[in-house]
């Protein structure tokens, strides 16, 4: 079963007096409007409605919690944020953003760590790079997936990846982490999901690292 098969909604906030108590541990979705920020979500809950998708770029105007095991009194999140760069926005509307979302990503204490979605045909915009800017002081981990991978060739996505993996580093350091993902064609849910899965569950993801250490020694 999926990690996230279980996720529902659980609030919308439009300003920062609406998020809930920062008590849980929450995996914040960040993107372009229009690189497939709300599909990834819906692609990884295995739900075709999780999170709203539209054609239209700038629909998403609220950060949206999703609580992963409602059923159990879940205190782990997946949060939808709203996505940024769409031009017809007004511009008050833009700036409340700005003014949010920033404040969201290097305040909010119970933000564990980011997830950056960029279209693969169009990576590393001056906003994505803006993004990374704002939340890479806090030093918590930062996850890139590269969407729409499947609109490549083979060869044009491993050069993508290549060159956006080899900047990130340079730039923003070890503490980013990229990978190529398609919600069409469903590439890359077991890789995202290993990721998230780490971040949400530590000890979980420790001992499984252990025990395949102790495996490997058994087998020298």
């Amino acid at each position: 079963m999926s990690l996230f098969q279980n996720a529902a909604f659980y609030i919308s906030a439009h300003q920062l007096s609406d998020l809930p108590p920062p008590n849980g541990v929450e995996i914040a979705f960040a993107g372009r409007s229009n690189a497939g920020k709300s599909s990834a979500l819906n692609t990884l809950a295995n739900h075709n409605r999780l999170a709203y998708v539209s054609k239209q770029p700038g629909r998403t105007q609220l950060i949206n919690f999703f609580c992963l095991n409602p059923e159990k009194g879940d205190d782990k999140f997946l949060v939808d944020l709203p996505g940024y760069g769409y031009a017809k926005v007004p511009e008050s509307v833009r700036k409340h953003w700005q003014g949010v979302l920033s404040s969201y990503l290097t305040e909010r204490t119970s933000l564990f760590g980011l997830v950056l979605v960029m279209d693969s045909r169009h990576p590393l915009t001056p906003l994505d790079r803006q993004m990374l800017d704002w939340f890479c002081h806090s030093g918590k981990p930062v996850h890139v997936l590269l969407t729409k991978s499947d609109k490549l060739s083979r060869n044009e996505a491993i050069q993508t990846l290549l060159k956006v993996r080899k900047e990130l580093n340079q730039v923003w350091g070890d503490n980013v982490t990229v990978q190529l993902f398609s919600s069409s064609k469903k590439l890359g849910v077991e890789e995202t999901e290993k990721m998230i899965g780490g971040w949400l569950f530590p000890q979980q993801s420790e001992k499984i690292q252990s025990d395949t250490n102790q495996s490997d020694s058994l087998e020298d």
